[in-house]
């Protein structure tokens, strides 16, 4: 619970229907001008495919989406997967997303140009050797608050979102 305590001190709010006990993380919301900075960070435009690793809500996919890029979002827990369906099809943005119930550890991300995370270092490290084996060269990746162990990002921005809470992100790209 210590790990939930720490989340929710950064500024997130944990999904009633999780456990925290249950994924690679726990579902934590992503304020809107985070997901703002993680899309811009990673350059994403019209050409992209953006898959986010525990979608939740789908609000990474969705922001990518109406900005031009297509996108996947991938979650376990069906009941965030039918929020982030009904939650795209009211941002209009329907046709240009996919929600999957799948599990992050062993869906295929070949398709994938950028690569979005909200999970726990622990969880990253463990994805690590799928994302280098399956993205293409010039595919990016952008982790929140977490890094990837010894894997040095190429750009890391320390900013205060609009709440004042203390954020991080990481990127990456595949060579």
């Amino acid at each position: 619970m210590r790990l939930v305590a720490t989340l929710l001190a950064a500024g997130g709010a944990l999904h009633p229907t999780v456990s925290a006990q249950t994924q690679l993380a726990p579902f934590v919301v992503t304020p809107p001008d985070v997901v703002e900075r993680m899309l811009r960070l990673a350059s994403v435009g019209p050409s992209d495919v953006v898959y986010d690793l525990g979608s939740g809500d789908g609000r990474i996919v969705i922001a990518a989406a109406r900005i031009g890029a297509r996108g996947v979002g991938i979650d376990v827990d069906p009941m965030l997967v039918a929020e982030a369906r009904a939650n795209a099809a009211a941002a209009g943005v329907g046709d240009r997303v996919t929600f999957r119930i799948e599990d992050a550890m062993t869906t295929d991300l070949s398709d994938a140009t950028v690569v979005t995370l909200y999970l726990l270092a622990a969880s990253n490290v463990k994805l690590r050797p799928r994302l280098q084996a399956q993205l293409r060269p010039g595919a990016r990746i952008v982790a929140h608050n977490f890094g990837m162990g010894d894997w040095e990002p190429e750009k890391v921005e320390n900013f205060r979102d609009q709440q004042g809470a203390a954020r991080t992100l990481f990127l990456w790209t595949i060579r």
